[in-house]
């Protein structure tokens, strides 16, 4: 039996980290492949624009067979017919995207882009509205490069369809696997 005082003493024990710093090497390798299917999606962003929107409509059509078994668990016809044509739609549009990943890749960048210009102009707003002894200066700068990327998104668009979600996809997957490496390595000194 262990007392607060002998946790204290050794760090080692109950540490929830235990389990993950025996297994550091393997999430430095997935932080590896991380970064190389970033850089490959760097290198054809055309190509994991495509990709990026075939995995949504897949999500979609996984989503939309959920939303329809779910309808048969609802007891009334008007909240069935509901919960139905929903997840009918989702499947639909899930293999809209499959049939033209373009034209879905059109229109997934012009959301994406108005909704960073709606998220810039709230953030903005909301940094106006806040105390002036809060570092509100941070979230106004947040708002500020969020609207500019959004417009940046629309100012190009169609144009920008074909590339900007591989692009996006490319950088979340270098950023997320050097945050794996980061912290594999980080799990390896605390040993």
């Amino acid at each position: 039996m262990t007392s607060t005082s002998d946790t204290v003493n050794n760090p080692q024990a109950g540490s929830d980290t235990a389990p993950l710093r025996a297994k550091s090497g393997w999430i430095i390798a997935l932080g590896v492949v991380y970064l190389i299917a970033g850089f490959i999606a760097l290198g054809s962003v055309a190509m994991a624009t495509v990709v990026s929107v075939l995995i949504v409509g897949i999500m979609m059509i996984v989503a939309g067979v959920v939303e329809v078994i779910s309808a048969f668990q609802i007891k009334s016809w008007g909240k069935f017919l509901l919960w139905a044509l929903l997840g009918v739609l989702y499947i639909i549009a899930g293999f809209v995207t499959f049939e033209n990943p373009l034209l879905a890749a059109v229109l997934l960048t012009l959301i994406l882009g108005a909704s960073l210009v709606v998220s810039g102009i709230m953030r903005i707003v909301l940094a106006f509205s806040m105390k002036r002894e809060t570092p509100w200066i941070w979230v106004a700068l947040s708002g500020v490069i969020t609207l500019l990327l959004g417009l940046l998104i629309l100012a190009r668009w169609p144009v920008s369809s074909l590339y900007i979600l591989g692009l996006f996809l490319g950088i979340d997957l270098i950023i997320a696997g050097a945050g794996w490496i980061g912290l594999g390595f980080g799990l390896r000194r605390a040993r």
